[in-house]
């Protein structure tokens, strides 16, 4: 299966090299690009892409605003945020908005490959440490009350979702509790499930907010 990208970043030189980056990979393709967040919007909507690589800063439209709106659509793509800076204020809105996490714009070619290919599996977290130092930086608010959804987990399910919640992937999760990776994928797709939430970052941001992690 080949996993479709959409391109959205001002710089014509900084996709133009991306693309030869994505396009070089058999499993991935370059299926639009797009200058600013309103042109992106209409590109995302015809090309439904399964991962969109999006620029926060941009003019017309930022990517801030373009994320918040094609994730109100009915099937959206995974977003992961483009940004120079690794402790990025607008990158941790823009993941709390539901944006599925944030690469460096100078991210080393095989890193960012393999953050495409991470997001789109959702087996792990993008860069979990920068995520979660992300989020302690920039969550200074008292924590909110646990909600009632969360006592429905099983005590096995907790337990997953602690780990989860640290960022390890399924792999490390499996190995740590003695599971099959397919064991876990099930019990991540449960809490997911119970909780409401899309994806397993916005799982990370559920632990931080609720003072769980």
């Amino acid at each position: 299966m080949t996993i479709r990208v959409v391109l959205v970043d001002d710089q014509a030189l900084f996709r133009a090299g991306i693309r030869m980056l994505v396009d070089s990979q058999p499993d991935l393709q370059v299926v639009g690009e797009a200058a600013d967040g309103r042109e992106a919007i209409t590109v995302v909507r015809a090309t439904a892409p399964d991962v969109v690589l999006m620029d926060i800063r941009m003019p017309v439209l930022d990517g801030l605003a373009a994320t918040a709106e094609l994730l109100r659509d009915a099937d959206p793509p995974r977003i992961v945020m483009l940004t120079t800076f690794d402790l990025d204020e607008s990158a941790a809105r823009a993941i709390r908005q539901g944006a599925s996490g944030f690469l460096l714009k100078d991210a080393d070619p095989e890193f960012l490959l393999a953050a495409i290919r991470t997001v789109h599996g959702g087996s792990a977290v993008i860069a979990a440490s920068a995520t979660r130092e992300l989020f302690e930086r920039f969550t200074d608010a008292a924590p909110r009350p646990v909600p009632p959804a969360f006592r429905d987990l099983t005590e096995r399910e907790r337990e997953i979702f602690a780990l989860a919640a640290r960022g390890l992937s399924n792999a490390e999760i499996a190995a740590r509790e003695f599971l099959s990776e397919a064991t876990v994928k099930t019990h991540i797709s449960r809490i997911l499930t119970k909780l409401a939430l899309r994806d397993r970052v916005q799982l990370v941001v559920f632990a931080f907010e609720h003072g769980l992690a």
